[in-house]
């Protein structure tokens, strides 16, 4: 039977206002998974009058009630946790390893929010003034827009709105397309069963082609007051320009072209294995997904040869299958371009080592080599289960090559010479390195981000408070200042 969702606006679930739905179809099969509130602007309109009017009360609530709500939802959360799973596989392809990373990631999300709650600290200010008192204080900023991508949907839809709301804002959630369930609904369901005062979570969902009707409402109306964006960077490049013009912050979480080193000294298995991993957890599509594997050429003959022994072993299929590695891409449109820029590679002399062949929409894991710097697959992001193996000279050559990209999301470095892989890591061009591990990897308290074409400002942790609560400046006259006239 399909399922039937509905949008949670002041915490009552709703439809949209005309009455509007969209089919919310399962990528592997082809089925409709879901019928989902095709909303409108006025949808939208009605879930930020909701956050807005909810603001006071909250952003007055103790620290304490809000960690004790976080808590709740965690738990709640982890009890969920395989109706996510199947949610995750049915909805977007996710196979059973990935799906459970999420499902045991957010958890810790939330836990992190509810420690948050007493961060919003000040500070003493000397003052020059005789007899004056200057303080800095934090105060959340009000309704803060989350629009989350189809991607890691749990994660990165939960991410955008737990932080700000730890802080004492109020949120509106709108979710992709492609992940409605997944990225949207089951999140307001664990906030509601928490028990969050109305308005404090809203979710929005939209049909397909209708995202800037409902992005650009965020971004106008002026009752919102901050929005952060998981997507691609021509998306959040818009986004970006069309807040500039009502003067509304941003933080941003683009893409990646993301690049591993692995210098002439490391250890060839644990390479292969965190190449492997970081190429194709979720079909490569990841932000933070290895894309350019960049090795000194001693050793690149011997890598090459393990990388696709592994690579070649990985089951491709149905998702529902816990031992599939390789699910199906998230839709038409998206496997048509990984197979198109794979082409275009090849035309442009880049030898397929391994893959470059499909069933459905599920795209085999595919190695590159011979990709030649400045054609658009060196230069744009392959959002897909695809990766090229560089050779070069040596380190120097390395992160030249490394930094020869308009992205800097993700990297890594793979040496035993951690003197080496530090002062590489420092050398890069990217908003977060890891050393002997792949390009895949957050955890709730670290300061996420990416530099260049990758965003700007950082999600998680205490870099969080940056983003989503105002610095002031506030001065108290202890004793009668002397004025000049």
């Amino acid at each position: 039977m399909t399922k039937e969702y509905k949008m949670y606006i002041n915490g009552e679930w709703v439809g949209a206002l005309d009455g509007a739905v969209y089919d919310d179809l399962n990528p592997y099969t082809g089925d409709i998974f879901a019928k989902v509130p095709a909303g409108k602007a006025v949808d939208a309109q009605k879930a930020i009058d909701a956050a807005a009017a909810a603001f006071p009360a909250w952003s007055h609530s103790l620290p304490a009630e809000r960690q004790a709500l976080f808590l709740k939802a965690a738990d709640i959360l982890e009890k969920k946790q395989n109706e996510i799973v199947s949610i995750l596989a049915e909805e977007t392809g996710c196979a059973f390893g990935f799906a459970m990373f999420q499902a045991g990631f957010t958890p810790g999300l939330l836990r992190e929010a509810a420690a948050q709650a007493h961060q919003s600290s000040g500070e003493i200010i000397p003052a020059d003034l005789p007899g004056a008192l200057y303080m800095a204080i934090r105060q959340p900023v009000g309704v803060v827009a989350g629009i989350g991508p189809w991607n890691a949907p749990l994660i990165l839809s939960l991410r955008s709105i737990c932080m700000p709301i730890a802080y004492g804002n109020t949120a509106v959630l709108k979710p992709s397309t492609e992940s409605a369930a997944a990225g949207g609904v089951v999140i307001a369901e664990v906030f509601h069963e928490a028990g969050f005062p109305k308005g404090v979570l809203n979710l929005v969902t939209n049909g397909p082609g209708k995202s800037n009707e409902i992005g650009d409402e965020l971004i106008a109306n002026p009752k919102v007051r901050r929005i952060n964006f998981t997507g691609s960077t021509s998306v959040g490049r818009q986004i970006a320009e069309k807040a500039g013009r009502h003067l509304k912050r941003v933080a941003l979480e683009l893409g990646g072209n993301n690049p591993m080193i692995i210098l002439r000294d490391a250890d060839l298995d644990q390479a292969v294995n965190a190449a492997a991993f970081g190429g194709f957890l979720h079909q490569g599509q990841i932000c933070m997904s290895t894309r350019r594997i960049i090795i000194e050429k001693p050793i690149a003959k011997e890598f090459i040869k393990k990388f696709v022994d592994k690579v070649s072993t990985f089951k491709v299929g149905s998702p529902k299958e816990m031992d599939t590695i390789i699910g199906p891409l998230i839709n038409k449109q998206q496997f048509i371009k990984v197979k198109e820029s794979v082409e275009a590679a090849v035309r442009d002399g880049a030898k397929i080592l391994y893959g470059g062949k499909s069933e459905g929409l599920c795209y085999y894991p595919t190695v590159l080599a011979n990709v030649k710097p400045g054609t658009p697959f060196s230069c744009e992001e392959t959002f897909g289960p695809v990766v090229s193996v560089i050779e070069v000279q040596d380190e120097e050559e390395a992160v030249a090559v490394a930094n020869d990209t308009n992205y800097g999301l993700s990297a890594a470095v793979v040496t035993r010479d951690y003197v080496k892989g530090m002062a590489i890591a420092e050398s890069i061009e990217s908003g977060m390195v890891h050393i002997n591990d792949q390009t895949v990897h957050d955890e709730p308290q670290v300061p996420f981000g990416g530099v260049k074409d990758s965003g700007w400002g950082r999600f998680g942790g205490r870099a969080a408070l940056e983003e989503f609560t105002e610095l002031r400046w506030i001065s108290m006259q202890l004793t009668p200042r002397q004025y000049p006239f």
